[in-house]
């Protein structure tokens, strides 16, 4: 037996082998990132490229899994390094402690990795990461708007152009048809609309952010594994 025996139960050696190897790298390790990211690693994958330039704060507290009183002050990617590498042995993490903008954002596009998690909150680098991303043949997931939500049973992985309610998504869907872009363009989004009225601070809970983060890292594993399958 093994750290990983009950997930090789389920999939195989030989699977979990193939999952081990991939690299994820993700882009903004709040709510969603850090549930993903989390997942992610007890489904043993080693290779990690983590993207965040932030600290944690006491707003944290309510919806972000490595927010302690502890941590308050800490940078985050610095946080999740040493969390993976007390799960996963022989981790590489790759940390990028930068705000992506559109001057830098060819050092996430300089990295080589099989898969992209998108969950940061600017909307002019989420629209450039997309075009990017669709140029590159990059395999990428866009979190939409995960505020303002009540209910994780509505969140959902589609199309973009299948969204609807999500104010996030709206945005990219109008540079979607702006631009003429054809190609898919995979979300995860929300089908609830606003739970509140619109307020100054966007409002979260701890546990629609964290769904839509283990929704994000279940579709990678079952991608990995289909291909594979699809492959044979």
């Amino acid at each position: 037996m093994n750290e990983y025996s009950r997930l090789e139960l389920l999939i195989g050696k030989d699977m979990l082998n193939i999952l081990q190897n991939k690299t994820i790298l993700i882009i903004g390790l709040g709510g969603v990132g850090g549930y993903a990211l989390e997942s992610l690693m007890r489904c043993g994958i080693k290779n990690f490229i983590l993207v965040d330039y932030d600290t944690f704060d006491i707003t944290n507290l309510n919806r972000q899994i490595m927010a302690t009183y502890e941590t308050i002050g800490c940078k985050k990617i610095d946080i999740y390094e040493k969390r993976i590498k007390s799960v996963v042995k022989d981790a590489n993490v790759i940390k990028i402690a930068n705000k992506i903008t559109l001057e830098n954002i060819n050092i996430i596009f300089n990295k080589e990795f099989d898969y992209m998690i998108d969950a940061e909150d600017d909307i002019t680098v989420k629209k450039e990461l997309i075009r990017r991303g669709i140029k590159e043949h990059k395999k990428c997931l866009f979190i939409m708007g995960t505020g303002n939500k009540m209910d994780p049973t509505k969140l959902k992985i589609t199309d973009i152009r299948k969204t609807s309610y999500d104010p996030v998504a709206k945005v990219i869907r109008k540079m979607i048809k702006e631009e003429k872009i054809k190609e898919k363009v995979t979300v995860l989004s929300s089908t609830e609309s606003k739970y509140t009225k619109s307020i100054k601070e966007i409002p979260s809970n701890s546990f629609v952010p964290a769904t839509a983060g283990l929704l994000a890292a279940s579709y990678i594993v079952n991608d990995v594994i289909k291909n594979e399958k699809s492959n044979k």
